[in-house]
């Protein structure tokens, strides 16, 4: 066999160590080998090959010694053309759907963390083979079945294959006549997988009715859905033919779960929606900067307002059309995401495209200070794709078309942001094409409001502020841990007052203070200036910040009376 081959061993669970082993036939004289940095979907580097060790090299039973050329490339040279032989460990023990994990209950891998890219041999069939697979555990992968192992078409298709292996719990649907299988594992006792199977069954035949606009099929052959649930968390990540999905508990739906899901289950069938369509958006049609990865080093582009701004746009959306939420529940959702961005004043300073490019810097690398510095490419833009949408609607066109003939026209490849807009300027007109430039590489304000209520969506303002949102701050309350500062708002009062990220607030007005909320009421008849006690440093510090004017907490969305045919084509309601 002339293939690379990795004999995958999960060598000990207690340890979290992989024991993998490279035979890479024909080797050259000075065969280079490298890790990744990073995985694809995920803009930030990992250094994977942190967690590599005891690297050996053999050929022909003889031991060579071996080059490091920086921190995840080694150089080995050999002598004649038999096989090479590399073994090395590696710990995998990170509870997230980017790296590896292992221990008694459940392995996970992504094939950038365990296996050494071979150069000059990438273009070639890829093969692993799995070893010390504990008795009862089931093997969940949608990378190629042959006998003895899984085989990818070259390294590039290596990568985009996670393996889920355990005790896990699975089922299966078919959607458009295509095989889907759901994988859950850690799942508490009371999962109705039934419940989940049915649910997300819906999405995906929205989906792919989506984009082959009733004609063509899924552009997979199969797809899986690997779940890991646990105590906390949230998230995914996207590949071609499956995703990798990890959750709380608590957002598993359970025989309990009402005919309209709660709002916990809501938000995991939101991750299942967004995943899935990252199938077409971004993991086939994607940024022509992604035509070809580089694995060593940060890959930049200023596409990520589309393929995950866009992306998120309609993973909720999706939920309205495949009959998960209705249209007030589906208000309700997007609501959320227009307040989240209307409290972040790093909208005002960092254009989306910006903000894709440096996503290596910022988004993935968040501090104190990143809220007022960074806009959020996923929320903001997926407000842009909304007033996109609204645009072209009211041009008697919409965002599906525009996403139907993109897909369409790049056959599913890569794409540009002038093919972008060269669909916007086709679709709609050199206006629409103009203002989307405008939003995505300036600071404006989108006009939210303006093309909901065209749309017969009401605006209103509810709710009184807390006096958290009052003084412009984000904190972390608890009856034990007092309160503490994590952001300070740039322009807001506590700014103004020189609070401090990281203080902790002990009291106001003379009075211990345990919930921020209280503090109005330790202040006299028409005083409005709180002394603030805060430690910093070990040192006690008193601020005098003035209290600003109750105000409304939250925008709300719900639907304006009367009859809208715009909304009815929106939203059906």
């Amino acid at each position: 066999m002339t293939v690379p081959r990795y004999r995958i061993e999960l060598a000990d669970l207690a340890a979290h160590r992989y024991r993998v082993t490279l035979t890479l036939p024909a080797p050259a004289a000075e065969q280079e080998v490298s890790l990744p940095v990073w995985i694809p979907g995920s803009y930030l580097v990992r250094e994977f090959a942190k967690h590599l060790s005891r690297l050996t090299a053999t050929q022909g039973g003889r031991e060579l010694p071996i080059e490091q050329l920086d921190k995840a490339s080694w150089r080995v040279r050999c002598t004649g053309r038999a096989a090479l032989v590399l073994s090395y460990e590696v710990y995998a023990f990170d509870a997230s759907v980017r790296t590896a994990w292992l221990d008694s209950q459940r392995a996970f891998f992504n094939a950038s963390s365990l296996c050494l890219r071979a150069l000059g041999h990438e273009g070639g069939v890829h093969r692993i083979e799995l070893a010390r697979v504990p008795k009862g555990w089931h093997v969940a992968t949608e990378m190629r079945a042959v006998a003895g192992g899984y085989e990818a078409a070259d390294y590039d298709e290596l990568l985009d294959h996670p393996f889920e292996i355990g005790p896990h719990w699975q089922g299966e649907f078919v959607a458009a006549g295509v095989p889907h299988r759901v994988v859950v594992a850690g799942a508490w006792p009371s999962f109705d997988g039934t419940r989940l199977l049915a649910d997300v069954q819906r999405i995906c035949e929205a989906q792919i009715a989506f984009w082959g606009d009733g004609k063509h099929g899924a552009p997979f052959e199969r797809y899986s859905f690997l779940l890991w649930a646990l105590d906390e968390g949230h998230g995914g990540l996207e590949h071609r033919a499956s995703t990798a999905l990890i959750c709380a508990r608590r957002e598993l739906p359970t025989a309990a779960e009402g005919a309209a899901p709660s709002e916990p289950y809501t938000r995991l069938l939101g991750l299942f929606s967004h995943e899935y369509f990252h199938a077409w958006n971004v993991k086939r049609m994607r940024p022509a900067e992604f035509a070809r990865f580089d694995y060593q080093r940060e890959n930049y582009t200023e596409l990520l307002w589309f393929f995950e701004g866009f992306t998120s746009y309609y993973d909720e959306l999706m939920l309205k059309r495949a009959g998960l939420v209705d249209a007030p529940r589906y208000l309700k959702l997007l609501a959320a995401s227009v307040n989240g961005v209307l409290a972040s004043p790093g909208r005002r300073v960092q254009p989306l495209a910006q903000a894709s490019f440096e996503a290596w810097t910022k988004y993935y690398r968040p501090d104190e200070n990143s809220v007022n510095a960074a806009s959020n490419y996923y929320a903001q833009g997926a407000l842009v794709a909304l007033c996109l949408d609204m645009g072209l609607r009211a041009r008697k066109s919409s965002l599906d078309a525009l996403m139907q003939r993109l897909w369409q026209r790049s056959a599913g490849g890569p794409i540009s942001e002038a093919d972008i807009l060269a669909a916007v300027k086709s679709l709609g007109d050199d206006e629409l094409a103009a203002q989307l430039l405008g939003w995505v590489h300036g600071t404006g304000e989108l006009p939210l409001r303006e093309v909901l209520e065209a749309t017969g969506v009401a605006w209103r303002e509810e709710g009184r502020a807390t006096v958290a949102q009052r003084l412009g701050l984000r904190v972390r309350e608890g009856a034990l841990t007092g309160i503490g500062v994590t952001h300070v708002l740039t322009g807001g009062a506590a700014e103004a007052g020189g609070v401090n990220a990281r203080d902790e607030i002990l009291g106001c007005n003379g009075w211990r203070l345990r919930r921020l909320d209280d503090a109005p009421g330790l202040l006299e008849p028409r005083q409005t200036r709180l002394r603030l006690l805060v430690s910093r440093d070990q040192r006690l510090v008193e601020l005098d910040v003035d209290l600003p004017a109750p105000q409304p907490a939250a925008v709300a969305l719900t639907l304006a009376d009367g009859t809208h045919a715009a909304r009815r084509r929106w939203l059906g309601a």
